[in-house]
């Protein structure tokens, strides 16, 4: 769940584009200072190459890997309660009719409007809003004025070369009136991920529009002058509308941080538990995954709930929960990647091999288009049990909160049981050295075969080569005060306790 920058990346070709280029790419969500989740970025420097080149006709640099390397860890939680704001700024994207005839996404309003900005900055925030309008509307041109069309709310993140990583959230709908008309988008861009909460603004959004787009202002200024909560806090916003007059909305953040921008119920409603199982074991080998929905929000949810799912390790190479089609050729990176792509474009996205296709469609014919044939034996059988026995706490009328605690609950011990023995074997010549991991004897205490052939497999993996060198890296004295080291402590702790009492 979510930024990325290019440090300490090899360099590699890839077979969408052999020339070279700048790097860009895309994650998911602010983490704890305890380096659980980070976030995921997307093509976006390719991105404004290509409306740089569409204004000039010069062919712009594009990037010459879009794999990604991790991003400096967040800092600690007291900076969410105060001094930032809730968002950056809100704009509304709707297709207009070219003289070409054709509907190019453009925006209609933006708040607030940024004066006193030189030209450089001028140039860049340009190139970021045309990029916007490309995430709200990523089917391209194809639009036409509707009659009907459902509600759907989505995100995105941005990683800009210079590291500067802003979350996109949208909703998009057909706006009240008679007839046919287009849709319109709300994006608000935000360098704060929660994901629920910033749903529950768009609701209040909406309701505004219904008025007018000047309703909008008022409550969006109120939002913007008021801090981002801390986790478990909750932040009281005054605002008048129309017909209800003066009230007091309240915006609650998630006591697990690391959860919030994660919704699971998606994710279980597409996929079985077994479906769910093997994705996660083509993603822990950080194998090419691409999952194919007609619905936004859906692609966006699946595809943050399953980096979640390797807590407390991060997905560290190209994430993008939504390309549009400009960047369709991405899915012939030979690199690592998780994407999700629109169904119209599946047929662009699928003639690959050596992936995972992960069909979320409703009415599917099947789930794996394409696979790799082993995606059900990676996984140690007796740990994948165990995962399957813990999720069974779960129905399809398992509230959010449910499935935040009994998901958690069943993917975490997998990683207790495999690599909780870490801190053992991370050797330090004197209290204040960098700890040095001695891996083949981490790997030779596992006294179980099936368990042991895994994870000499997973410590090849990026994921697990960063989370080691963060490790190393931290100070003898905050051994053992991280999220991981503590559940590692509670398991141990019931495994004595149980062993007692047999």
């Amino acid at each position: 769940m979510n930024g990325v920058t290019l440090s300490n990346v090899k360099k590699r070709g890839t077979k969408a584009n052999s020339r070279k280029h700048r790097s860009v790419f895309l994650p998911g969500e602010d983490q704890p200072d305890m380096g659980a989740m980070k976030r995921f970025s997307t093509l976006f420097s390719s991105f404004r190459g290509k409306i740089s080149k569409d204004r000039t006709g010069n062919e712009p640099d594009v990037p010459a890997s879009t794999e990604l390397s991790p991003v400096e860890e967040k800092a600690k939680e007291q900076r969410y309660t105060s001094g930032q704001f809730f968002f950056e700024y809100l704009v509304v994207v709707r297709p207009k009719k070219t003289k070409d005839g054709i509907y190019e996404p453009q925006i209609i309003y933006q708040f607030p409007k940024k004066d006193g900005m030189v030209r450089f900055q001028k140039e860049e925030e340009e190139k970021t809003l045309k990029a916007l309008t490309l995430f709200c509307f990523p089917e391209g041109v194809n639009w036409a004025p509707l009659t009907e069309y459902p509600s759907e709310t989505f995100s995105f993140v941005l990683t800009d070369v210079d590291g500067t990583r802003k979350n996109g959230y949208c909703r998009r709908l057909l706006p009240d009136g008679k007839g046919a008309r287009l849709p319109e988008a709300y994006c608000i861009i935000s360098n704060l991920a929660c994901f629920g909460l910033f749903s529950q603004i768009f609701d209040e959004v909406e309701q505004r529009r219904k008025f007018s787009m000047a309703m909008i202002y008022p409550f969006m200024q109120s939002l913007r002058e008021s801090a981002f909560p801390a986790p478990g806090h909750t932040v009281n916003i005054k605002s008048f509308i129309p017909e209800r007059g003066t009230e007091i909305i309240s915006l609650t953040r998630p006591t697990d941080s690391w959860l919030e921008h994660v919704d699971f119920r998606t994710l279980f409603k597409c996929l079985s538990d077994e479906e769910v199982l093997q994705v996660f074991a083509a993603t822990v080998l950080e194998r090419r995954i691409i999952f194919i929905a007609d619905e936004l929000g859906t692609l966006s949810q699946v595809i943050h709930a399953v980096a979640v799912l390797l807590y407390p390790f991060i997905w560290q190479h190209t994430l993008i929960s939504i390309v549009p089609e400009i960047l369709i050729d991405v899915v012939m990176a030979p690199t690592p990647y998780l994407l999700g792509v629109q169904k119209s474009l599946a047929d662009q996205a699928t003639d690959q091999t050596e992936l995972l296709v992960v069909d979320l469609s409703e009415g599917r014919k099947e789930t794996f288009i394409k696979c790799m044939g082993d995606e059900d034996t990676i996984l140690p059988h007796k740990l994948k049990d165990e995962i399957k026995q813990a999720l069974s706490a779960k129905n399809e009328k398992s509230s959010l909160e449910e499935l935040n605690r009994v998901v958690p609950e069943a993917f975490l011990p997998f990683f207790i049981k495999t690599v909780g023995h870490f801190a053992k074997y991370i050797v330090r010549k004197g209290k204040d050295q960098r700890g040095e991991f001695q891996r083949t004897n981490f790997c030779k205490a596992i006294e179980s075969k099936s368990t042991r052939r895994f994870v000499k497999t997973f410590v090849q993996t990026q994921m697990f080569d960063l989370f080691i060198q963060e490790m190393e890296q931290r100070p003898a004295s905050q051994d053992g005060t991280g999220l991981f080291d503590k559940k590692i402590t509670e398991y141990q702790k019931r495994m004595r306790e149980k062993a007692k009492k047999n």
